[in-house]
């Protein structure tokens, strides 16, 4: 599986751009603030309908525009397809395969698969729960269409629930529409937790190796679910919170309050590791994720890094490249002498400044 090409009009600092991406190693360089970042940007979106920083569409778009344009070409297993995106102001995005609409984003499913690398994860570990909740959802949602769509509902209906308990709150009314929601947020959250479960124990299955060579055999890594509930207490508990939900307007019980615990050597480093562990324990996350998903779909996935390799010292530099050698690579830097440095293969090479994007044939690795 690889991108062709990628194409964008009125994308942030972006008036117009087309540019063709090798099947191998890419490298996006130039100064902070040029555009780099936005590029990988573009392809998450229009791989997943999300932007992987959270942005709405009216942030995406072009300042003083009203709309903004992508078009990305894939090749799978021999076969091309087109991915075309047209975000609007004030209005929801319209997406279209091969020059047919679709209607649900969990339609693009299967079509790019795509790991997206940034500083940030590296700050997974010691950072809140939220960060862990979104690497999980982030990448089973790769990994399964089903678990996609009831994400999307749990969440939907986490969302009306929170809604109709302040109203209780404030008019007393309505309380009997309660049980309703309950049952809705119980079935969903049930398969949350549990997929979840499931999830959390193929990662492990794969990350222990992944560590261990990271840190020269000397650290075993573990990763533990710690779900807000267990399924099969689900509803009991849910209950039970009811009138804590409704004093605080807020679902206090479900996956959305899930974690994970990481244990180096049996002990839990989100509070008593070193910044150097917690780093090394989110790139072997990111690195068994690669893996679990080669498995998953038979293929590779297209790997995004986004101005990591700045953050990692040179040996988890080496490890990092050396695990990608096959892999579409899309890579964001501000210079390009770690590559001359280590003599690593480079495809193709673009200069980013200002909104304007060039290879630069002149640097190219052969």
């Amino acid at each position: 599986m690889y991108i062709k090409s990628l194409e964008l009009k009125n994308y942030r600092n972006y008036d117009q751009l087309c540019i063709n991406i090798d099947s191998g190693i890419n490298i996006l360089y130039g100064d902070n603030a040029q555009g780099k970042t936005n590029i990988l940007e573009a392809l998450y979106l229009c791989s997943t309908t999300k932007s992987h920083r959270g942005s709405k569409d009216r942030e995406i778009i072009r300042f003083d525009c009203e709309e903004s344009h992508i078009r990305m070409q894939v090749c799978k297993k021999g076969t091309a397809h087109r991915i075309d995106m047209h975000l609007k102001k004030n209005g929801p995005k319209g997406i279209a395969i091969d020059g047919i609409p679709i209607r649900k984003a969990s339609e693009l499913f299967g079509i790019v698969n795509i790991v997206f690398f940034s500083p940030e994860d590296l700050n997974m570990i010691k950072n809140g729960p939220s960060e862990r909740r979104r690497f999980l959802d982030g990448e089973i949602c790769q990994l399964s269409r089903v678990y996609m769509m009831e994400l999307a509902n749990y969440n939907k209906v986490v969302a009306q629930r929170n809604k109709l308990l302040k109203e209780i709150s404030f008019s007393g009314k309505m309380a009997d529409t309660l049980d309703v929601w309950d049952l809705q947020m119980e079935r969903y959250g049930k398969s949350l937790i549990r997929r979840r479960d499931e999830f959390i124990d193929r990662l492990n299955r794969i990350l222990g190796q992944i560590h261990a060579s990271l840190t020269g055999e000397k650290e075993k890594i573990e990763l533990v679910y710690e779900p807000n509930v267990r399924e099969e207490t689900f509803a009991k508990e849910l209950s039970e919170a009811r009138a804590r939900d409704l004093r605080l307007g807020q679902s206090c019980v479900g996956p959305h309050r899930d974690d994970f615990c990481v244990k180096v050597n049996g002990i839990d480093i989100r509070r008593f590791g070193s910044q150097g562990q917690q780093r090394t324990a989110a790139l072997s996350c990111k690195l068994a994720e690669i893996q679990l998903v080669q498995e998953e779909i038979h293929d590779t996935p297209v790997l995004l890094l986004d101005d990591v390799l700045s953050e990692l010292d040179s040996s988890r530099q080496n490890y990092l490249l050396q695990s990608i050698h096959n892999i579409q690579t899309l890579i964001t830097c501000t210079g390009l002498d770690e590559f001359v440095e280590n003599q690593f293969e480079i495809n193709k090479v673009f200069r980013v400044a200002e909104g304007t994007v060039v290879q630069n044939k002149q640097e190219e690795s052969k």
